[in-house]
């Protein structure tokens, strides 16, 4: 694979470098913060013209800067070493001249404690700049040397050396000279806000590949190879299906597949790219596999309706006539999980949920939420769960701690409102409290749409709610007058399941593996279901007062002044004793 020359220098390098060396030619910024994908393997270009793939410090001194007079490394673990040969000779000769000023032994042995690398560095930096030279500093984990946190916790090495990068930012000689520092960093939280947020410096964040360029790597991985001893998914569909991974995952597959002769189907590759996402994300994310389309959602036929629509919107490519996200609301046991998981097994599309991204220690929660963000912007088309949204987003004024939690919040809010990612990303906040769910996430240009789910109101929902469970419970039994052996009584979705397993259970202790009619009758007889009424109603009221399609509503509410129901949510709340 030859790269296409062209006139514009740039044109061959990836957008994150193209942005980096743009911001360079203005000469206002020499202080770089890469952040995101850092790990990942960048498109080199050899010698005959031909792309290859190296990991981002090869990139960086090869291409990048590869008509830098000189590119330096440092880390705390490999200290400070030199791209080429020629610059290590040129750092030992001003070290020995170092070392000959101040009685030191650097030339032999050069220190990797950041202070003192530091400061070794600068003397080299200004050194060179004054004779004219073009260089390049790259300090790797640099949130190990710079790390997020209160300055009075910081030891005086770490104060010193924060003070020494705010000051290379701004100094006048380094803004003026041929020179670039890039400080190196998985999360840009990681990073004490005095760097990330200094505007001296520039933030660029290096994506995941997208489709064209996990195409153009896997062509590369793959050349010279016949595709069909490798894989049993066409190119395009293997980088299609590869959303959301690295090069260096998608490395991995391919060799795995080269090295055992087990050719990659499209299940392999969907269960292989949920097992890395997911060790990626450390538990931050959850992939829901969805089984089912909206076919087998019983009842709620207006908002599967609704859903459809938005799912054929999607299919046509149609993102733009699609809402940011659906605010889903209704009493416990009315199937809101099961509807989203459903309607994402309609689109085709992942489904993943959030689990607890917070943590104790100061800084992590913030970088968990950056990884998270930057993994859907890779994943999309996605569809994004969060259950019990009232409870598990917090709030804008939420305080004890440090301001965590409404940095979080107003992080949350801000992504959710990106149009940028209308129809890309779709975001389902689960609750049957939406009264609780601050009004910042459920306004227009967030969750939108407001879908109310209810209990079964007719006998025919009923006795269609009946048949579902049975299809989930594998519970096969005739028994078609649940309705009426029920009559009086309001079930949910989770209450019948209970009385299908109840009868299986009962079945089982009488040494049968078949349920019968009778232990259906017996239990149902038997069950007395939790009884929660005032919660209930509320639950109910709070779902139509947030509802915002009246065709979704049963007719026994649409008839419900606004004003009733908001003096009846009041007495509610005011008997359960909640503000």
């Amino acid at each position: 694979m030859v790269r296409k020359k062209t006139n514009d220098p740039l044109a061959g390098l990836p957008p994150w470098a193209q942005k980096l060396a743009q911001r360079y030619y203005t000469r206002t910024v020499s202080t770089f913060v890469l952040y995101g994908a850092v790990r990942d393997l960048q498109p080199t270009t050899r010698e005959d013209g031909s792309a290859e793939f190296g990991n981002l410090k090869q990139f960086l001194s090869d291409d990048l800067f590869g008509g830098r007079d000189h590119v330096v490394f440092y880390d705390r673990s490999s200290g400070i070493r030199a791209a080429a040969p020629e610059t290590q000779q040129d750092l030992n000769r001003v070290m020995a001249g170092y070392d000959t000023l101040y009685g030191t032994d650097y030339a032999k042995v050069l220190p990797r404690d950041p202070g003192r690398a530091l400061q070794i560095l600068e003397n080299y930096l200004r050194m060179r700049l004054s004779d004219g030279k073009s260089l390049a500093l790259v300090i790797d984990f640099a949130e190990t040397i710079a790390p997020a946190g209160d300055m009075s916790h910081l030891q005086a090495e770490d104060r010193f050396v924060l003070a020494t990068l705010v000051k290379w930012a701004s100094d006048p000689q380094f803004l003026s000279g041929d020179l670039s520092i890039v400080l190196v960093a998985e999360n840009l939280a990681d990073l004490t806000p005095r760097i990330s947020r200094n505007p001296y410096v520039a933030n660029i964040e290096i994506l995941l590949p997208t489709e064209d360029e996990r195409l153009e790597f896997v062509k590369w991985k793959l050349e010279g190879k016949k595709l069909q001893s490798v894989s049993d998914v066409s190119l395009q569909a293997l980088a299609k299906i590869t959303a959301g991974l690295s090069r260096i995952n998608l490395d991995r597959l391919l060799t795995e597949a080269m090295e055992s002769g087990h050719k990659i189907t499209a299940e392999v590759l969907k269960d292989k790219k949920k097992e890395i996402i997911q060790a990626e994300c450390h538990g931050l994310l959850e992939f829901i596999e969805p089984e089912y389309t909206l076919d087998v959602v019983a009842g709620h036929a207006k908002a599967k309706k609704m859903l459809r629509y938005a799912s054929g919107a999607l299919r046509k490519g149609r993102i733009e006539v699609m809402p940011m996200g659906y605010l889903v609301s209704g009493p416990v046991g009315t199937g809101k999980t099961f509807l989203v998981t459903c309607f994402a097994g309609e689109i085709g599309v992942p489904c993943v949920k959030f689990l607890n991204f917070r943590s104790q220690w100061q800084g992590v929660t913030e970088a968990n939420l950056e990884k998270i963000f930057n993994l859907l912007k890779a994943l999309w088309p996605v569809a994004v769960m969060i259950d019990e949204a009232d409870a598990f987003l917090g709030d804008r004024d939420a305080g004890g701690d440090s301001g965590t939690s409404s940095r979080i919040f107003a992080s949350i809010a801000s992504f959710m409102g990106n149009t940028a990612f209308r129809g890309k990303i779709v975001w389902f906040l689960l609750t049957c409290r939406p009264d609780l769910l601050p009004i910042d996430l459920k306004r227009q240009g967030r969750a939108e749409e407001h879908i109310a789910l209810f209990y079964p109101q007719t006998d025919a929902e009923r006795d269609e709610l009946f048949k579902a469970m049975q299809k989930k419970t594998k519970v096969k039994v005739e028994f078609p007058e649940f309705s009426k052996l029920t009559s009086g009584h309001t079930y949910s979705g989770a209450d019948i399941e209970a009385i299908l397993v109840r009868a299986k259970f009962r079945a089982m202790t009488e040494g049968r593996e078949e349920v019968i009619t009778a232990d259906v009758e017996h239990v149902v007889k038997d069950f007395i279901p939790p009884s929660y009424p005032l919660e209930v109603e509320l639950q109910n009221l709070v779902a139509v007062q947030e509802c915002t399609s009246r065709e979704l509503l049963p007719e026994a509410f649409q008839k419900l002044e606004r004003e009733f129901v908001t003096r009846r949510v009041k007495e509610i709340k005011a008997l359960l004793e909640e503000r």
